[in-house]
Order: C-alpha cells, then structure tokens, then sequence
C-alpha cells in the first residue's frame, strides 16, 4: 500500500541526461512519487517534451530553474512558467524582494488568464552544495549560513512567497522564526544506506521530515539504483520507522 501522506512530501529530481530515462523514471516511480523536478540539465535538453509528459501522467511537476533576473523579466517568465503547467517553481531569494513579488505577480496574471490553480512558488535560499568556508573565502561573506537563510526566508515571506528551497541543518530555524505554514522544501536527502556525493549540508528523508520538512528532494539514490522500485520502497520504510 502507498502512503498517500509519504507520496505527497516526496519529490524526485529527473537529473538525467536522456529524455528516455526520464519518461521510464516517470512511468515507474509515479505511484510513489507525489511530484517530479525538471531541472536545468533536461529542461535545456528537451523542455516542454518532458513537462508534457509529465502532465499526461496526472502527477505534478516542480520546475527548478531558480529564476534569478531584474524583476520585469523574472515577472514575463513566471507567467510562462505557469503557462505551461508547472505546480511548483522556484525563484532565487538573493534576487530580493522586488524581483520575488514580480515574479508572484506574472504567475497569479498567468493563472487568471488560463484558469489554473495558482502554484506554489518557493525562494531559493542557499544551495546545499555552499558550504561555511565557502560562503567566508569565496563569496566573502563573515555571516553564518543559518542567520543568511533565515533573513533570505523573512524577504521570501515579505514578498509573499509560499516558502524556501533549504537545507534540512535551517529547517527547525525557518519553522521557528516563521511558522508551521511557511513551506520549506529541502535538498540534500540522502537515504542512511547512500553516498553523500556533491552534496555539504544534507539529512537523511526520516530526520527530514520530523524536523518539519513539507517536502524532501530526492535524487541520485533512486535514478541511479540498479532496483529504483525496492529503492524507494526503502525510503518509505525508512520514514515509517522514524515516525
């Protein structure tokens, strides 16, 4: 039996380079899946082929490709972004709080326009591949990431965002300064049985969720499992025992 209330935190990231794959992906995983992410790499390669197909499988589609322009053009391709479908998108928060509210705004326009639901938009906080040193040395910046992503978060909810992309390390925090009903997604996850890979500031799916995630991504531990069904039948055990 699927758990209806596991499926619909989770979200599986399509990080494959042949369209083929991913519509076997698609096919295969969406009774346990509640939403799949079209990320740069498939989203450059083939576009609306994927999202479309997506769409034709009744299952929701989150489109990460972390908008990050001048407001009037982040507003004009939210519009589209909705347009063509997409339940989720995602914008970056460091384009503040001007650009976050343009981006709301083309979406809701959109919405009125082709009578759909209007779609959840979340702001990027910091990738989960930013580590502490990193963020001093390279990009010069003396705070830490926790207070950066709380205040990214306050922007995100200033401009009336549904939520935040961070990192599981930020959830109690953001959940803390504000609120259950602020929607936090989080990258990142990695089963106990799997490889960290690129990734710095991660979480297993069952810690996760019982810090308060409302959605975990998942990645390279199903796409790349020789057996992704017995894969994600683990996850779900995994969440269970926990909670």
């Amino acid at each position: 039996m699927i758990d209806e209330e596991i499926k619909k935190r989770l979200v599986l990231a399509l990080d494959v380079e042949d369209i083929k794959e991913a519509k076997e992906l698609v096919d295969s995983l969406s009774p346990y899946i509640g939403t799949f992410k079209v990320g740069l790499q498939l989203f450059c390669g083939y576009g609306l082929e994927i999202i479309n197909y997506i769409k034709e499988k009744n299952s929701n589609f989150f489109l990460d490709v972390k908008l990050h322009d001048i407001p009037n053009t982040v507003e004009k391709a939210s519009y589209n972004v909705i347009k063509n479908g997409a339940n989720f998108f995602n914008v970056h928060a460091t384009g503040g709080v001007e650009m976050m509210r343009a981006a709301k705004k083309g979406a809701l326009e959109a919405c009125e326009k082709y009578n759909k639901k209007p779609p959840i938009i979340l702001a990027v906080t910091m990738l989960t591949s930013i580590s502490q040193e990193v963020l001093k040395n390279e990009l010069l910046n003396d705070n830490d990431i926790e207070s950066l992503v709380i205040q990214l978060a306050k922007n995100a909810k200033k401009a009336g965002l549904d939520g935040v992309v961070a990192s599981a390390k930020e959830l109690k925090a953001i959940k803390k300064e504000l609120g259950n009903d602020f929607i936090v997604l989080t990258p990142g996850i990695r089963p106990s049985w799997s490889l960290a890979d690129d990734q710095k500031r991660i979480a297993t799916p069952k810690s996760a969720i019982a810090d308060g995630a409302d959605y975990i991504v998942l990645g390279r531990a199903i796409t790349k499992a020789q057996d992704k069904i017995d894969a994600i039948k683990k996850i779900y055990q995994e969440i269970k025992e926990e909670n």
